[in-house]
């Protein structure tokens, strides 16, 4: 991309040739982020009921349905058949804190590739694809579908979103008085859609989380599978500038205290936010997969999830 600071249509399509070399399924190469030796892995695609039968010899007695057993009098079990596809949710979060970038792209923008790879990555897997986008303002919201037409969709509200954070007027300038658009409220949203068996993708900097934040995530993971990408940027970890200088976090400015603790102060209040939350989802066994802004999201992809021949 050209400026990265935003990104058109242009290229969350040419995203798709990325989205190869990795997988959301739960088999996972044994370097994957979600592999099964580590303390978080995709639980995988629901079970639908197929039918019930008489017991076959060589059948898995684990399956017999004992209350059918008991009424007809002979052995007999219940079939299940693994679901041909599994809806994925992207929550993507295009707020102001988003709107921050010291190398190679703003977090917006990876944030948005990300999502772009993970939606055409899954509709390639025959699985249904849709998701919510939101900054202060509103949530647009596609429900999952399996069709190109639909990620197509979503793509376009991925646009639109972002390229608002860099418009002369602030997205959290809100005409109607209502109050600004919350994470929890986002995940409030996806609960009521991905109610089970879907794969729900957050990828945000995690701004504003807080105690109800886990509470909803833990409703959420119940009866789903949820993968966090927490997108950050280097700067973010460690404030370099001299006193008096004007910081900017794309919402908010602030000048830097005459304090010379200051910039270890900060990184090490950065450091503890993350390592708060990585031990929360981790309790929950929920992964976390960190991405930064310095890299290309696409190589990261394929490190965090082990490389695939397709």
């Amino acid at each position: 991309m050209s400026a990265r600071v935003t990104v058109s249509l242009e290229d969350l399509l040419k995203c798709r040739a990325d989205a190869r070399g990795f997988s959301l399924t739960p088999r996972q190469p044994v370097g994957s982020l979600l592999a099964g030796r580590h303390a978080s892995r995709l639980r995988g695609r629901g079970l639908s009921f197929e039918e019930l039968r008489s017991y076959r010899q060589g059948d898995d007695i684990r399956l017999m349905d004992w209350k059918a057993t008991a009424r007809l009098r002979s052995p007999h079990l219940r079939v299940y058949s693994e679901e041909r596809e599994r809806p994925v949710l992207m929550l993507v979060d295009q707020r102001q804190p988003m709107f921050f970038g010291s190398q190679v792209a703003m977090k917006s923008v990876v944030a948005a590739e990300l999502a772009a790879i993970g939606v055409w990555r899954s509709l390639s897997s025959g699985d249904r694809v849709g998701g919510l986008v939101f900054n202060e303002t509103e949530i647009a919201e596609v429900r999952p579908h399996r069709s190109q037409s639909r990620v197509l969709h979503f793509l376009h509200q991925l646009v639109r979103l972002n390229q608002k954070l860099a418009s002369k007027i602030p997205s959290d300038q809100n005409p109607s008085n209502r109050s600004p658009v919350t994470l929890n409220q986002v995940l409030e949203n996806a609960s009521r859609i991905a109610r089970h068996d879907h794969l729900v993708i957050l990828v945000s900097d995690l701004d504003g989380a807080d105690e109800e934040t886990s509470r909803l995530v833990t409703r959420i993971a119940a009866h789903n599978d949820v993968l966090v990408v927490a997108v950050y940027d280097p700067l973010g970890i460690r404030m370099n500038g001299a006193p008096g200088m004007i910081a900017s976090d794309g919402g908010t400015n602030f000048e830097i205290p005459d304090r010379a603790s200051f910039p270890d102060e900060f990184q090490h209040a950065f450091g503890e936010v993350l390592s708060h939350w990585r031990d929360v989802f981790r309790s929950l066994r929920i992964p976390l997969m960190p991405l930064t802004t310095a890299r290309p999201v696409a190589e990261q992809i394929r490190a965090l999830f082990g490389n695939t021949a397709s």
